[in-house]
């Protein structure tokens, strides 16, 4: 079997809730973006979720951009580290249930889960307690895998840990040593405070395809035109997908820039349409559209994505529908 995507990143479990502006007032973390806690924090945390209607699904950044590549019809692999729990159990099953390859072996210790806490103006929360998925290590990365795939998909979390950084940096040496096309996503602004130099020597070097949204752009080149950010991009990746939000998306290819409308949606909920946005745009380039092609069907996964709550469709694209954005 040949994979369209092979993806890296934090295994967690994703616990969605909609909450107050008080409540988030009251649990006192920043509005919009995530915070690493503690497993005690997170109980805690969760402890004020209670009564609180929660949906819970697998998910990570890389994961849920690699579920959402099987949910459109391709095929994906996924190399994560959950715990020997029943957690880790739920999010094995959810994620092969979803036709995704998942073969590295549980560890002892807890799952790490990720609540998003989403507030009446569609922003989300996230406070992540990495559990086990921070051992993973380049031992866990398959070169057997990576060989089938057209791409490989790294997050830019991954960077936050050691072993986990260095299973990243296996990822991206074996898929160029095997000519498997190379996608990273920066994930979020304050890794690029953190990290600046260190994505920039991937981009200048074996990234073929970076993700971000606008900030994060604004952080890595200190412009703040979205075009003007794009260009700077792309005069050291080969390929940039930058997301605008409700603006649409910006993709930049063989030397061209390709703007991508955005699909007017009501939003309730952010969470993972940066993810699905990528799913889209992989799955398309993967599967005969062009790029133009692809970045509207991303588009349109992101603005699904949005008008409902959590990061899984919960209305998923018809082979019609696909078909499509092919005409």
């Amino acid at each position: 079997m040949t994979y369209d995507v092979y993806g890296v990143g934090n295994a967690l479990l994703d616990i969605q809730a909609r909450v107050s502006d008080e409540t988030l007032l009251k649990l006192d973390y920043a509005k919009g973006i995530m915070t690493l806690v503690d497993d005690a924090t997170q109980a805690d945390v969760l402890g004020e979720l209670d009564g609180h209607p929660v949906n819970r699904c697998a998910g990570g950044s890389a994961a849920n951009t690699i579920i959402g590549v099987a949910d459109l019809g391709g095929t994906a692999a996924y190399a994560g580290k959950v715990g020997a729990d029943a957690l880790g159990e739920y999010c094995l099953a959810d994620m092969r249930k979803m036709g995704v390859a998942i073969e590295v072996p549980p560890a002892d210790g807890q799952t790490g889960t990720c609540v998003i806490l989403i507030t009446e103006d569609a922003q989300r929360t996230m406070l992540t307690s990495l559990g086990v998925s921070s051992t993973l290590g380049p031992d866990d990365i398959d070169e057997a895998e990576i060989r089938k795939a057209n791409y490989v998909y790294v997050e830019g979390y991954l960077f936050t840990g050691e072993s986990t950084r260095a299973a990243a940096m296996k990822t991206i040496e074996l898929a160029k040593a095997n000519d498997v096309k190379v996608a990273f996503t920066v994930s979020d602004p304050f890794l690029i405070n953190l990290f600046k130099d260190d994505f920039w020597k991937l981009i200048e070097g074996p990234v073929d395809l970076l993700f971000c949204n606008l900030e994060e752009a604004r952080s890595l080149t200190g412009k703040q035109d979205a075009i003007d950010c794009a260009q700077e991009i792309h005069r050291h990746a080969e390929n940039v997908a930058l997301t605008l939000g409700g603006d649409g998306s910006l993709l930049m290819h063989d030397g061209k820039a390709i703007p991508i409308e955005g699909v007017e949606v009501d939003a309730i909920d952010t969470t993972g349409a940066g993810d699905m946005y990528a799913a889209g745009l992989l799955y398309g380039i993967n599967n005969g559209m062009t790029w133009k092609q692809a970045g509207h069907l991303a588009s349109h996964a992101a603005g699904r994505i949005v008008s409902q709550l959590g990061a899984r469709l919960e209305r998923r694209f018809t082979k019609e529908e696909i078909a499509q954005f092919m005409s």
